[in-house]
């Protein structure tokens, strides 16, 4: 890969990620503290990216795999997203909020996908070449955390005027990255082939539909964590928050930079293992963590975030781009999208809103506390009940599925 090539795909990362996480830890703060929103309002909200993540793999399958080079799907994508956030940026209504917030991540949940996909069809080797170029999105996501805690911003507007004016950025870098043209040649012959679901016939592999059920379960989990650790860490007095998760993203760097080295000497379920592991240890650290007289806690809980992300999802994207054969690489990220951010993360957004109301009590002042240690319990089961039913079912094959 040329260095040119390479520094334009760390770019595309960063501003995909610095776009990304200006707002996304934040937004369950902003809903409750900023426009006083219910635990249930917040699930919805965060719902929605899970709702455009499971259009995104239908929509990248059939603009990105057939139609329109990926990079230019990005650009429009990104500069109709600006547009939407301008509007966002104006309600203080939850209820609207919701509609303007859908809207926004049907433009922005293409970009996972996309963006594997653009990096990937520059790469030999992705195994030894995606993960120096994905860090980059990383350390974005540091950047800006740490932007949003240093100026005490997490539950004000500012988060998504951050994100409109980086989604414009990127929507006009796009324009200039390498050409990723459809790989699907000729006229369709199904409904399936338009809509990018050929990749479906990775699941003929048992170990890929496996590891497809694993990553739609563990993101239930995982929706727990971005939709409440801000606000469970700030009522755990723990002061600076954004800046303090930042060490999580820090944690994400090393372990990415590991996973190379992982992959070639543990394999693929050893890795995805350890990861799940991580899950269950952090939820319960979240739990019993104090920010007066067990601060150190609730820090094990942030580090973990590395070994939690990197070895279940980079490493998944990683697994999946093998299976796939070069006719279906964009269908088949889509296709992983769609089990994370999208079905496992959606089911998790309800669950996790309707948890947190649960574990709420009102006093008669108004003021609402909530039982944190309860909240953070299921989410901790949830993911014990996957690793459990990883172990049993899934068996490491290197073979290509397609």
């Amino acid at each position: 890969m040329r260095t040119t090539t390479k520094i334009q795909l760390m770019v595309m990362m960063f501003l995909m990620f610095f776009t990304w996480g200006a707002w996304y830890g934040q937004m369950g703060k902003y809903l409750i503290v900023g426009l006083g929103a219910s635990g249930d309002q917040t699930g919805n909200a965060y719902a929605t990216f899970s709702i455009a993540s499971i259009i995104a793999p239908f929509f990248v399958g059939m603009i990105s795999d057939r139609y329109f080079s990926a990079q230019k799907v990005m650009g429009v994508l990104n500069i109709i997203g600006a547009a939407i956030l301008y509007f966002l940026i104006q309600t203080k209504d939850p209820d609207a909020f919701f509609w303007y917030i859908l809207a926004y991540t049907l433009s922005f949940a293409p970009n996972l996908a996309l963006s594997s996909s653009i990096a990937m069809n520059q790469m030999q080797n992705p195994e030894k070449e995606f993960p120096s170029i994905r860090v980059l999105g990383t350390i974005a996501w540091i950047a800006v955390t740490n932007i949003v805690g240093y100026y005490a911003i997490g539950d004000k507007v500012t988060i998504f005027q951050i994100s409109m004016f980086t989604s414009l950025a990127l929507g006009i870098f796009a324009f200039f990255l390498p050409d990723t043209p459809p790989k699907a040649t000729g006229k369709a012959s199904s409904l399936g082939e338009i809509l990018g679901t050929e990749a479906f016939v990775l699941f003929k592999d048992r170990s890929y539909a496996i590891f497809f059920i694993a990553s739609v379960l563990v993101c239930i989990p995982l929706s727990f964590y971005y939709a409440h650790a801000n606000l469970s860490l700030t009522e755990s007095h723990m002061s600076s928050v954004e800046n303090k998760m930042s060490l999580g993203q820090v944690s994400e760097v090393f372990f990415m930079l590991l996973i190379p080295f992982a992959l070639s000497k543990f394999g693929i379920k050893k890795m995805l293992i350890v990861g799940l592991v991580a899950w269950i240890i952090r939820f319960v650290c979240f739990g019993y963590g104090d920010g007066i007289s067990s601060e150190w806690i609730l820090y094990l809980a942030i580090v973990l975030h590395g070994v939690c992300y990197d070895f279940f999802f980079v490493t998944g994207q990683i697994y999946t781009d093998n299976k796939a054969g070069d006719k279906i690489k964009n269908s088949a990220q889509g296709l992983i999208t769609l089990a994370t951010y999208g079905i496992g993360m959606g089911i998790g957004s309800k669950i996790s809103g309707i948890v947190l109301d649960k574990f709420s009590t009102t006093d008669a002042s108004g003021a609402v506390t909530h039982d944190w240690t309860s909240v953070w319990m299921v989410p901790a089961g949830i993911a014990a009940v996957v690793l459990v039913l990883f172990i049993v079912f899934f068996s490491e094959n290197k073979t290509k599925a397609a």
